[in-house]
């Protein structure tokens, strides 16, 4: 067996590989030329790729016919070209279900940071600036009694419901079809346009797909409470970046917390002189755990489709 894998994973994970068969791995933290990356996949039998990698036609001729698993380090497969890869009978995967934890942990932190003016505080304090308690000093909003509206309440959506009710919010949510988890939470299912007029909170978790992109945009933020708070960690193009700064500017809504970006690493310069936007860099799944979950996971699913025991967590075309 051999094994392409594109960026640096934590030990356990290659150490699974390694015990399997030969590993190539290129060491880099961050996203490799794509010349190195076509170069590193050619005659691999199994690549493992991060969401910064783009796994199209081009790849998957260089990595040539005996390739037969991509195994994406990810919940996410938007940055593999699924059909193309079932027409030449390659197996897709990815790591559903192990980052839900983290992912819905960081969104509760975005959500309580907007709410509460967490790092608006906290630049404050170390500018310097003098500064004052008082019954009106840096006033923020509760979250009990408000409504949580959640786009997309799979997995990571349904543990930001649960950690939400904890925090005395009611839950509201929009899906293509009716979840089983919304039911139990006593969550109400509702057309997006009325998630977007009738929530103090937006948060979205929907996979980015042809019909996500740019699913908030003018029309949506106009459509939010000016006192409402829209937060993403999903992908950074399911919102329009320069259309959310706009509202943001104009009170359109009252604050957003951003995890994930359209052009990431960029992000809308119109943002970056915000006081009411709290922008981190995709933390989502950013827990020594949850990382090495994901990468044993992406590990056990390659070494499973090459001894011909099938995919444990396959993807397949929509």
């Amino acid at each position: 067996m051999i094994f392409a894998v594109t960026n640096r994973l934590p030990e356990p994970a290659v150490d699974l590989l390694r015990e399997a068969g030969e590993v190539r791995i290129d060491g880099r933290e961050q996203a490799i030329p794509r010349a190195d990356l076509l170069a590193l996949v050619e005659g691999a039998e199994a690549v493992l790729t991060l969401l910064h990698d783009r796994v199209d036609e081009e790849l998957l001729t260089a990595a040539g016919p005996q390739l037969r698993c991509v195994a994406n380090v990810a919940v996410g497969n938007d940055n593999v070209e699924v059909e193309a890869a079932e027409r030449r009978r390659i197996v897709v995967t990815n790591t559903p279900g192990v980052l839900d934890d983290a992912t819905a942990d960081l969104t509760m932190a975005l959500i309580l940071a907007t709410t509460r003016r967490l790092a608006e505080g906290d630049r404050l304090v170390r500018s310097g600036e003098p500064w004052s308690w008082g019954m009106g000093f840096m006033l923020g909003s509760s979250l009990q009694g408000k409504r949580l509206g959640i786009v997309g309440l799979g997995g990571i959506g349904t543990r930001v419901a649960e950690r939400a009710r904890a925090f005395g919010m009611e839950i509201a949510y929009h899906s293509r079809h009716p979840s089983p988890a919304g039911a139990e939470l006593g969550a109400e299912r509702l057309s997006l346009p009325d998630l977007l007029a009738g929530s103090d909170v937006v948060s979205l978790h929907c996979p980015l797909t042809p019909q996500t992109h740019h699913l908030v945009g003018v029309e949506e933020l106009a459509a939010m409470k000016p006192s409402a708070v829209l937060v993403n960690a999903a992908r950074g193009p399911i919102v329009d970046e320069a259309a959310l700064a706009a509202a943001l500017a104009e009170g359109g809504i009252a604050a957003a917390g951003l995890d994930v970006f359209e052009r990431e690493p960029e992000v809308e310069p119109g943002l970056l002189g915000l006081d009411n936007a709290v922008l981190t860099p995709h933390l989502g799944s950013a827990t020594v755990e949850t990382r090495t979950a994901m990468a044993e996971l992406a590990a056990r699913n390659a070494i499973s489709v090459l001894r011909g025991q099938g995919p444990l967590t396959p993807v397949t075309a929509q």
